[in-house]
């Protein structure tokens, strides 16, 4: 179990793990393939910010410059506190150094709008299940972790300061075991699923086969929390790359990276017959299904992941919206599903697939954009990579296609290093 979180790039469809107070914010236009779930959106502007959120902004503005000592702190403070709840975290506690101080900001940012502190909260109380994590385990979080803020923001701490953070936490807290409890009405904490084919395309790039023990529903576009039986207690998101199949079973796109602990052992020691357990489906990186526009699929790495997999959900669903897939790679080496999306193009006329190879070490991702547009009436999707997301990102608004339109992976999530 992880305390709060942002995603980590394990590789460019995966997804780092939400924790205790996880931070998955939202991308502009939702969530993305990489979201979201997907994820919180912008708070809007509120003309009179309530008490509380005055206090709790002025503790954060605070901490910032220890964010670092803040985080070791609670940590510390919780396992000699409360020593039976170590077995619920990961053996390295490295990967989540930050995810304290980054799930306080998404507090912090929507501490006046209940509807999104609601649908955040809510949904990571849900992900929590698969962490064993019960509603009495609440009540020591929230014990060390005022004790770390009243700590380390003494020259602003005070007995009202201290009563709105007990608020906002016990508010927080409640949604998330609400949330899971409803839950657990109507699906299980983890689905158990059998590595059936394990190919490897390029020496770091695996293609993973499972099948669930149980009927597993997802939407194409969406990800989920994955472990592997070598590291108990990490779990990584990946995105689905094919749409729900009649067989039940899930492919996922993997690359090895040097520090990736998962990743790496799902890559170079996985193989048929290994059980992997699968965290419950989220994001909203989907399609529309009474939508009719066009869509503009942006992808680099291993993200091409999701966005194969709203290729096929359309083609499944005869939906014949046009839709140009742009797929990006520093070598052609790298476009190693090319195969299989210029086999979509054949039998799909509403389909173009466009393989765009990096030129001299330059990126020529947004130049293709350029060229081949306009996008502004499209739907844009984009998934890989962070600067692959913020260049393409960029080169879409550059070109005039609205920041609501466009889904994306969430880049500030990204950015931290997998394991």
């Amino acid at each position: 179990m992880d305390v709060p979180t942002s995603r980590s790039a394990d590789n460019g469809s995966s997804r780092g793990e939400d924790g205790w107070f996880g931070s998955r914010t939202r991308p502009p236009s939702g969530p993305g393939g990489g979201a979201p779930d997907a994820r919180v959106p912008r708070a809007v502007p509120v003309p009179h910010a309530s008490p509380d959120a005055v206090l709790i902004r002025r503790t954060m503005a605070e901490l910032r410059p220890v964010a670092d000592e803040v985080t070791s702190y609670f940590y510390a403070l919780l396992f000699v506190r409360h020593p039976d709840l170590r077995a619920l975290f990961p053996p390295a506690m490295d990967v989540q150094r930050d995810r304290l101080f980054r799930a306080l900001l998404t507090a912090v940012e929507h501490a006046d709008d209940t509807s999104v502190l609601a649908d955040h909260f809510g949904r990571l109380g849900r992900g929590h299940r698969k962490y064993g994590t019960r509603p009495e385990h609440y009540p020591a979080v929230g014990e060390c972790l005022i004790g770390a803020l009243r700590r380390f923001a003494a020259s602003v701490w005070d007995a009202e300061t201290e009563a709105a953070w007990v608020r906002a936490y016990t508010r927080i807290s409640q949604v998330m075991i609400d949330a899971a409890a409803a839950d657990e009405l109507i699906a299980p904490a983890w689905w158990h699923a059998e590595i059936v084919s394990h190919e490897l395309r390029t020496p770091d790039v695996a293609v993973l086969t499972v099948r669930p023990d149980r009927p597993y529903p997802f939407l194409a576009g969406q990800y989920t929390a994955l472990e592997t039986p070598w590291w108990p207690r990490i779990w990584r998101h990946y995105s689905f790359a094919s749409a729900p199949r009649s067989d039940g079973l899930l492919t996922f796109h993997v690359k090895a990276i040097s520090a990736g602990w998962v990743s790496r052992a799902l890559v170079h020691r996985a193989g048929p017959g290994h059980v992997l357990r699968l965290g419950p489906p989220t994001g909203s990186m989907t399609i529309d299904p009474a939508g009719d526009g066009g869509l503009v699929c942006v992808a680099g790495g291993t993200g091409i992941a999701p966005i194969r997999a709203l290729v096929e959900d359309l083609a499944e669903r005869a939906a014949r919206r046009p839709v140009e897939v742009f797929y990006g790679a520093r070598t052609q080496r790298d476009l190693y599903d090319i195969d299989t999306l210029l086999g979509l193009q054949r039998a799909h006329p509403w389909l173009e697939v466009r393989p765009v190879i990096d030129r001299d070490g330059r990126p020529q991702l947004p130049h293709a954009l350029r060229t081949f547009g306009p996008w502004d009436a499209h739907e844009a999707y984009v998934s890989g990579p962070p600067a692959m997301i913020r260049s393409g990102v960029d080169a879409l608004r550059g070109i005039g296609v609205p920041p609501e339109r466009i889904r994306h992976d969430a880049v500030e999530e990204l950015v931290t290093a997998g394991h």
